[in-house]
């Protein structure tokens, strides 16, 4: 018996949300008394698999296919279910990103197991196996009890704090028999997107709203996020204006973020904005309407005009980090 955890890459790196998920995975895994093992693919550095060990990860399986480094779901999820025949699985994890969202329901289909998308918390087994996670938008939390034999749970990205320890996995190359027919889905083309944090792995988000004016005061947006060392985002009208690129959209209908911090500049908060962010550990609001229903859900507020407030919180900052 085991636990086997997912553990997908960019450029060659494991994602930090990976990270998390093998140390959820771990915490399971040290629960039923059972050894954790992670499944990476792709061209990745063995230094880089080994690291898994600080997460708890006893194994790792590894099929270094160069095909995989954009991984086609259809192709992991075979490689997936065959580790979890190999290993005697009982529990997989993976990570509620891109890759756990489109590999975990086939997987689901494939083993007739069931499945909790986006876990907010450790299973509590006082009733079997019980997942928490939000539902309506956030609003609620729902406890999901899984009773096949084969349970998948996919864990919501900066849900917990990553604790490394001094661990290290032994590495195993992993032949997983996969054919040319295992890639119905071919990637012709990556464009990656540039900027100092990835936004949906930041642990710091500034984003701004239409209370900006314009794409031409975006740069105290990014004065500020430079100098926390923070990810930039923005509301959906902004992204349809055309002032932010998409990539930036956060909300009901762009990306869901968790960072430990959240920075609202000039958004007004409407569902569908909260929706995406009001999972944020703390949320900071800038706006200069006092009604502003952002305010309600709001940790700190400051009202008052983002021109004159962030340059200076961004002046406050640096002091307080000497720079």
């Amino acid at each position: 018996m085991s636990v086997i955890i997912f553990a997908d890459q960019f450029q060659g790196k494991v994602k930090k949300s990976a990270l998390e998920a093998v140390q959820y995975g771990a915490k399971i895994a040290q629960q039923l008394g059972i050894p954790a093992v992670a499944v990476a693919v792709g061209e990745i550095d063995g230094t880089e698999l080994s690291a898994l060990g600080q997460y708890g990860a006893s194994k790792v399986l590894h099929v270094a296919d160069g095909r995989l480094n954009e991984p086609e779901a259809g192709a992991v999820t075979k490689i997936v279910a065959e580790a979890v025949a190999k290993e005697n699985a009982s529990v997989i994890v993976f990570s509620h990103n891109f890759a756990g969202r489109s590999i975990a329901p086939q997987l689901s289909a494939r083993l007739k197991a069931g499945f909790v998308a986006g876990a907010i918390g450790l299973p509590d087994y006082s009733a079997g196996f019980v997942v928490k996670k939000n539902v309506f938008s956030g609003k609620a939390f729902a406890n999901v009890s899984i009773t096949t034999d084969k349970k998948i749970v996919s864990v919501m990205p900066n849900s917990f704090s990553l604790s490394p320890g001094s661990g290290s996995a032994s590495v195993e190359a992993f032949a997983a028999g996969l054919s040319d027919a295992d890639f119905k889905i071919k990637t012709v083309k990556v464009e990656t997107v540039s900027g100092e944090v990835p936004l949906t792995e930041a642990e710091i988000v500034v984003s701004g709203g239409r209370g900006l004016k314009g794409p031409e005061h975006w740069g105290i947006v990014e004065d500020l996020a430079h100098t926390l060392g923070a990810a930039t985002a923005c509301s959906r009208p902004v992204a349809d204006s055309g002032w932010r690129p998409h990539h930036e959209h956060v909300g009901q209908t762009g990306f869901t973020v968790r960072p430990n911090l959240y920075i609202a500049i000039g958004i007004s908060g409407a569902i569908q904005h909260l929706a995406g962010v009001n999972g944020s550990k703390t949320i900071v609001v800038i706006n200069k309407d006092p009604e502003a229903p952002f305010f309600k859900a709001a940790d700190y507020g400051i009202v008052g005009d983002a021109f004159e407030v962030v340059p200076k919180l961004t002046e406050a900052v640096k002091k307080y980090k000497g720079n």
